[in-house]
Order: structure tokens, then C-alpha cells, then sequence
């Protein structure tokens, strides 16, 4: 049995932090998600980003037409313990290169 090696080196922290500020009466809830990193952190996640972009998902085996390549980085295992889990993946379906219905374009696009 082949012993998992995880794609990211170094130190990678990603959570998502709640925020909320009060104005005039009014207040205002938000969710930030953070990413941070040391330098080998930070340069092995934009390497599996580029691995990602520049994968011909119909030349994946076992992917189905319609699915989307993804990668989860798991939390002490990939990522720091005091991360939460987070799912890195294409957009775009394999062999339609249609979004996913959730998906809503920056205006503009």
C-alpha cells in the first residue's frame, strides 16, 4: 500500500473567520476566509492552483463526463490542525465545460 504524500510543504493555515461591525444601528455580519502560509506553504498551494488550471480534466481517468477534478487539503494532514477542510477544485465540467448551477459571474463577466 502506497503511503500518502500530501502536495503541500511547508506551512499552510486556511480558516474562515467571522465578522460583524455595527453602524448607525445597523450591523453588518461577514465571513473572511483566510489563507496563510510561510514561503514553502504558500508556493506549494500556488503549484497544485497551477496543477489544477493547467489540467486536461478528459485525460484524467476514472473522471466522469460532467464531474470536476478537486483536491481536499485536510486539516493535520495536509494543512495545519487549525485549519478547516478545504476542497481546491476546477469549475468547469469534464467534457462540457459547463459551471455548476450555484455559480453566479462578478458583474461584469
Amino acid at each position: 500500500m502506497k503511503k500518502y504524500k500530501s502536495e503541500i510543504t511547508g506551512h499552510l493555515d486556511i480558516f474562515i473567520a467571522d465578522n460583524e461591525d455595527e453602524f448607525e444601528g445597523e450591523t453588518e455580519k461577514w465571513q473572511d476566509i483566510l489563507i496563510h502560509g510561510d514561503k514553502e506553504g504558500l508556493k506549494s498551494f500556488a503549484r497544485l492552483l497551477i496543477r489544477l488550471a493547467d489540467l486536461n480534466q478528459d485525460n484524467v481517468k476514472g473522471l466522469p463526463v460532467g464531474a470536476r477534478e478537486h483536491v481536499h487539503l485536510r486539516p493535520n494532514i495536509d494543512i495545519s490542525k487549525s485549519s478547516v477542510e478545504v476542497i481546491v477544485g476546477r469549475i468547469d465540467a469534464r467534457g462540457t465545460s459547463v459551471f455548476y448551477d450555484r455559480y453566479v459571474a462578478k458583474d461584469g463577466k
